[in-house]
């Protein structure tokens, strides 16, 4: 990769950009706190040629849900399963009004 490929991936959520020692002094937390979050497979960092771990802006907002839970005295645990439940709610929903505007387009008299 070129560096005019990698500066035009910076605008990509799912590059990883941030090294853990960065990603964890961005959201103002431990590198353990995030090899938690690893271990409980909310994010998977890739990794580089080093092996080093590697996040991505979208990695890092899933992390910062996590740390405002954990902040409110939730478990790692269960902010890791709070956190999947949305994403899956927030997917099914989307599924759900797709579906309906493709039935509606289907057939107009069932616009409710």
């Amino acid at each position: 990769m070129t560096a005019d490929d990698s500066f035009n991936r910076l605008d990509d959520d799912d590059y990883p950009a941030y090294t853990m020692g960065r990603a964890a002094e961005m959201l103002g937390t431990t590198p353990g706190f995030l090899r938690a979050l690893g271990e409980a497979r909310l994010i998977t960092p890739l990794r580089s040629e080093g092996g080093h771990r590697r996040y991505s802006r979208y990695q890092l907002r899933i992390a910062a849900r996590a740390r405002e839970l954990v902040d409110q005295g939730t478990s790692i645990e269960a902010a890791c399963r709070i956190i999947i439940l949305e994403d899956q709610l927030e997917e099914a929903q989307r599924l759900n009004a797709e579906y309906r505007r493709a039935a509606e387009s289907a057939d107009p008299t069932t616009a409710a």
